[in-house]
């Protein structure tokens, strides 16, 4: 008797998660580090705000360490089916703390706007902003390669938190122009922009990770391709039940086939073996389950 689903170590898939987990610290605790010290040095909202969202996107990689950390561990006796659940709950998590830095980026943009705002001198405000919109456009070329390679919702959220920071520093450093050339309401309205910002990729990833831990199904894109690749199975007549949740970052997959009656139980086993192997090896599927009936049983 086997109590416990035996799965393979990857490594190839690991040291990719580590060089992507690698960047995503390193480059989101200097930017925030940076960042600090120039809002602090020149009392821009706008760059505080964007302070404030990279602090939040260190807290996000280190959790999504601790998360890849656990959902990579072999299945055990407690989790026979593997602990894949755990990568998109960290990910749930590191929402609150964007829901945080955002309220706080919004609180302080908001007070010095109703003060009249302020003139923010160009030098090291926008040089932090211009080296920070670059570095994050190259973190998340980067890790969006890494993440689907291995087919990772985590890491291509990541990516897309990496390409929003772009928009968001860009925002801001239009706030430091717009302050020191025309109003100075431009600095803090900028640093709304970015709170804004900030709310709309944690409630995007909110909703991503919850649709993983509550069930969600494929798309119809999917769908249609779990149902083509079924179909291309030698000895399959029909498919008429397919049946697909999230169990984590990847799909399960229930299906009824129609073989032709008269063949053996051995025969229809192993057409049965041959379909979940076949759609098994779709990137989004982690396993499949096949029933088979008769063509006349639908």
């Amino acid at each position: 008797m086997r109590w416990i689903r035996q799965i393979l170590p990857d490594k190839k898939k690991s040291r990719l998660y580590r060089k992507a987990l690698q960047i995503t610290v390193i480059g989101n605790l200097l930017l925030a580090v940076i960042k600090s010290i120039a809002a602090y040095l020149s009392g821009s909202t706008a760059v505080f705000s964007d302070a404030a969202n990279s602090f939040s996107d260190v807290l996000y990689s280190l959790l999504l360490i601790i998360g890849l950390g656990i959902a990579q561990q072999p299945p055990d006796i407690t989790h026979p089916q593997g602990h894949e659940r755990f990568e998109p709950l960290m990910g749930l998590i590191v929402t609150i703390l964007m829901g945080l830095a955002g309220f706080e980026a919004l609180r302080s943009s908001v007070l010095r706007f109703l003060a009249g705002g302020a003139v923010i001198e160009l030098g090291l405000p926008t040089s932090v902003l211009i080296m920070s919109a670059i570095i994050k456009m190259g973190m998340f070329y980067s890790v969006v390669r890494i993440a689907r390679k291995i087919n990772s919702p985590s890491l291509e959220a990541a990516s897309r938190d990496n390409l929003s920071d772009t928009l968001t520093t860009l925002a801001a450093l239009l706030g430091v122009f717009g302050s020191s050339f025309i109003h100075p309401l431009f600095d803090p309205a900028a640093g709304i922009i970015v709170s804004v910002w900030i709310f709309r990729t944690a409630y995007l990833t909110a909703k991503e990770n919850l649709g993983y831990l509550t069930g969600a199904g494929a798309d119809e894109k999917l769908r249609k391709e779990i149902l083509q690749t079924a179909r291309s199975v030698s000895g399959v007549q029909n498919v008429h039940y397919v049946v697909s949740e999230y169990v984590g970052p990847k799909l399960v997959v229930e299906m009824h086939i129609n073989l032709d009656g008269r063949i053996s139980l051995d025969e229809a086993h192993t057409i049965c073996d041959s379909v979940a192997r076949a759609v098994e090896t779709m990137p989004e599927v982690d396993r499949a389950y096949v029933h088979a009936e008769p063509q006349d049983h639908l």
